[in-house]
């Protein structure tokens, strides 16, 4: 869910920013700077340390074709 919120910004500092994007780029690249210090980004760093791992991804890709495997042989 998105929410609304004002801001305060210094007139130079808005200027900067409108001129570097479009109007609608705004809130994503502050929401992007600010994210990494409001919210846990262990998760996320888990999940990309799991992806680097070759050995595992490719376990887990024949553990995932072994069960497409097994559903497709089910009576109906």
């Amino acid at each position: 869910m998105r929410r609304k919120m004002m801001i305060t910004l210094d007139e130079a500092v808005y200027d900067g920013l409108a001129r570097k994007m479009a109007r609608g780029e705004m809130s994503r690249f502050i929401e992007d700077l600010l994210r990494p210090h409001v919210l846990d980004a262990s998760l996320d760093d888990g999940y990309r340390a799991m992806a680097a791992d070759g050995a595992r991804e490719a376990e887990a890709q024949e553990w995932c074709n072994g069960l497409s495997g097994d559903m497709a042989n089910e009576a109906r």
